[in-house]
């Protein structure tokens, strides 16, 4: 896993290497600013860190630093006693909420759990008919209907068809458009209702999918949706394509909400699990002898 986590940051492990020439025992102040700023961290986060380091910096204190940040439970199988489980996963357009929902499902099939997907993003035909696909090649069912139909009409069926069947997870997609932001923070907050409607404490789990490429910016994304509905989680795509791997620190502080997963790529197992301790290793060991 530390292994794939270094294949994914390579492009931001590259512009760490920019600035951090030569490997050292010790860096000063100065040196791990300007390499946090190169890794695309907030710079508020970073004066924040340095007011806890000395002048100096050895490897231990720069982790001891960076892993602080950190500070939230993270239990993927909090609930899942619960059946069905009922996810619900949200992002804006272009952010691979879908391609993520095909990894989860993938994932869960792994551990022996039935799936089931419900396409409850009807604003957009092409993710109605992109779902679909996925359902096919990942051999599971779908609830899904013609683009235009209610959404939250989607996710009553999608959980009956659930708890019908006995299956143990449900992933819910669901529209990310942001530009119209009134109409889908009331379209998200009625989809809410109906799932708790249709088994009570449903959701158990809301999910947000951030973009990595769009660095520290996608902080602003998430608290839009967070002031929607509230998120429980969050997982970060892309990050194999961008040197502001940084950011996943700045989105920890900022958001403080746990990071379940990382994408590592196109395929539906390129998704693990996201480790604190491995990621901020990945950083250091381009820094420190």
């Amino acid at each position: 896993m530390f292994n794939i986590l270094k294949k994914v940051f390579t492009k931001t492990n590259n512009a760490i290497k920019e600035v951090a020439v030569e490997k050292k025992s010790k860096i000063t102040q100065d040196e791990f600013e300007e390499i946090l700023l190169e890794a695309d961290v907030n710079y508020e986060l970073i004066e924040k860190l340095l007011e806890d380091l000395p002048k100096t910096i050895t490897r231990i204190q720069a982790y001891n630093a960076l892993i602080s940040v950190f500070q939230y439970k993270v239990d993927w199988k909090d609930n899942l006693e619960v059946s069905p489980f009922v996810e619900m996963i949200i992002g804006v357009n272009g952010a691979g909420k879908t391609t993520t929902i095909a990894k989860l499902a993938r994932h869960l099939k792994k551990e022996d759990k039935t799936v089931l997907l419900g396409a409850a993003d009807t604003f957009r035909a092409a993710a109605i008919e992109q779902l679909t696909r996925w359902a096919k090649r990942l051999d599971v069912p779908i609830v899904s209907t013609r683009q235009g139909h209610d959404p939250s009409a989607v996710v009553f069926d999608t959980i009956a068809s659930a708890k019908a069947k006995n299956i143990d997870h449900v992933l819910i997609d669901t529209a990310g458009r942001l530009h119209t932001q009134t109409n889908l923070a009331e379209e998200l907050k009625k989809m809410v209702r109906i799932a708790n409607k249709a088994m009570p404490e449903a959701p158990h789990r809301k999910m947000l999918i951030l973009d990595g490429t769009q660095g520290s910016s996608s902080i602003n994304q998430a608290k839009i949706f967070n002031e929607m509905i509230g998120i429980d989680g969050i997982i970060i795509t892309k990050l194999d394509g961008t040197a502001k791997g940084g950011s996943v620190l700045s989105i920890a502080h900022e958001l403080k909400m746990p990071i379940y997963f990382i994408g590592t790529g196109e395929q539906p197992d390129d998704l693990i699990r996201f480790k604190a301790n491995d990621y901020v290793n990945t950083i250091l060991d381009e820094i420190f002898i």
